[in-house]
């Protein structure tokens, strides 16, 4: 039976090999571009929401494996949520790769467990946040003009 660290590696792998929600969005509310000047990663967000409720989120973009996983993940863990849903769930998980989630927490976050090891490697904590960090700033940014 492989060990905790082998299934998050392949977790990770997979949802890079096939991201989930990795579309343009051609009828979002709201969208944000994010780059990481490090390791070159580029991405873009878009957000479809139903007043205060995100009803559909997607992206698209290049990067590592755990910036393209992180993503994937992401977009299907908020969808459904509220704007505050969200923006807590991004602050939990910024915690988590940044090693100051308390342990147990962090079984709270479901699938997104997976990027715990994250915090071992300062360098990475910016690949595996910069979707989050994106969909906050769609959020955040000022609504469509009609």
């Amino acid at each position: 039976m492989p060990n905790l660290s082998e299934l998050y590696q392949n977790v990770i792998l997979e949802h890079n090999r096939s991201p989930r929600n990795f579309r343009p969005m051609v009828d979002a509310d709201r969208h944000a571009d994010g780059h990481n000047p490090l390791c070159g990663d580029q991405i873009t967000v878009w957000v479809r929401m139903s007043g205060d409720v995100i009803e559909d989120v997607s992206f698209q973009g290049s990067g590592c494996a755990i910036s393209r996983a992180s993503a994937s993940l992401m977009t299907s863990a908020v969808k459904g949520k509220s704007r505050q849903e969200a923006v807590t769930l991004f602050d939990r998980f910024h915690r988590l790769v940044t090693g100051t989630l308390p342990p147990a927490e962090t079984e709270t976050l479901g699938k997104l467990a997976v990027f715990s090891g994250v915090s071992e490697f300062p360098i990475r904590v910016k690949c595996a946040s910069l979707s989050w960090h994106t969909l906050r700033a769609a959020l955040e940014g000022p609504p469509p003009s009609v």
